[in-house]
């Protein structure tokens, strides 16, 4: 049996740097060929940051039967190849219901949990080892004020990417039954 729930086709493709007027037209191209299968419900296209080539491209299906449809089709075969020199690298992603529009499935809350004490245990530890005797003097608003601001940053930018990716396997979520298409998507 076919599932039923909207499903959203996440591609990431990295563009060659000389390329991306051609992509522009090229998606557009996809995205009209796209609307024209049943079940379709809208695309879109987030740039990367600046400096980087990472496009992200979502298409999203009714259902599973409808996806497959586009996915499957000779016309979108052959929009592929056309775009095929466009392309350094491609990554594909499925997620299942509206909650997910934006991406891959999260890891459950307790994973998540779990993952940033693993990781904030220790770096407390260090910043008290290191910077608690300077800061003992200082009142518990401006002392909590001081370590909140350094630890932070160095939390959310070098420690919890990192161990996100150390972790990665584990966190991962389990996946959809939803068919996983060629990394050309």
């Amino acid at each position: 049996m076919a599932n039923k729930a909207p499903l959203t086709l996440l591609v990431t493709r990295r563009i060659k740097p000389a390329c991306h007027q051609a992509f522009h037209q090229w998606i557009s191209q996809g995205e009209t060929l796209a609307s024209q299968f049943q079940g379709y419900l809208g695309s879109g296209l987030f740039s990367p940051p600046p400096g980087e080539a990472e496009w992200q491209i979502l298409f999203r299906f009714a259902d599973q039967t409808s996806l497959d449809a586009w996915a499957n089709s000779i016309e979108r075969q052959q929009w592929l190849a056309n775009g095929r020199d466009l392309v350094e690298d491609s990554q594909v992603h499925f997620a299942q219901g509206l909650h997910n529009w934006f991406g891959i499935n999260p890891p459950p809350r307790w994973k998540q949990a779990v993952m940033i004490w693993l990781v904030f245990f220790p770096v407390s530890l260090c910043f008290s080892l290191l910077l608690g005797d300077r800061l003992a003097s200082l009142p518990v608003l401006l002392r909590v004020l001081c370590s909140t601001l350094m630890l932070t940053p160095i939390m959310v930018f070098i420690f919890i990417p990192f161990s996100s990716r150390l972790l990665h396997k584990w966190l991962q979520a389990p996946r959809s039954s939803a068919t996983v298409f060629e990394a050309g998507a």
